[in-house]
């Protein structure tokens, strides 16, 4: 199984930007889905993250600016970036509970993406 994230890039603060990741693979379901960012010199946090049933989540830095949505028949993840802000500057993961065959039977499991640079400058 793999997540390859995209949409990164360098935007003015005030800008918007849409991230994308999808997940490719032996895969059965995909249950939680879900983006994190990782600023310079400090912890990956959450961003956002989104259920099968589109049940959504947001840290609290983001609400009002950011939008999780997903497509399960493209088994892919967005988020919709909007009102960017210099401390929006980040690499951002995408992350994913994936039921997976992995040759010899099921199995679940979470995987990363390999992340994409977000720089917004003020």
């Amino acid at each position: 199984v793999q997540l390859q994230a995209s949409g990164g890039g360098l935007v003015q603060a005030g800008g918007s930007l849409r991230l994308s990741c999808a997940a490719s693979g032996s895969i059965l379901n995909i249950n939680k889905m879900g983006w994190y960012r990782q600023a310079p010199g400090k912890q990956r946090e959450l961003v956002a993250t989104i259920t099968s049933d589109n049940i959504t989540h947001y840290a609290d830095s983001v609400k009002g600016r950011f939008t999780i949505s997903r497509d399960n028949a493209r088994k892919t993840v967005h988020l919709q970036m909007n009102g960017l802000k210099a401390e929006d500057t980040a690499v951002y993961y995408c992350n994913a509970g994936v039921r997976y065959y992995n040759g010899r039977y099921y199995d679940l499991n979470d995987f990363w993406g390999q992340g994409t640079l977000v720089t917004v400058s003020s």
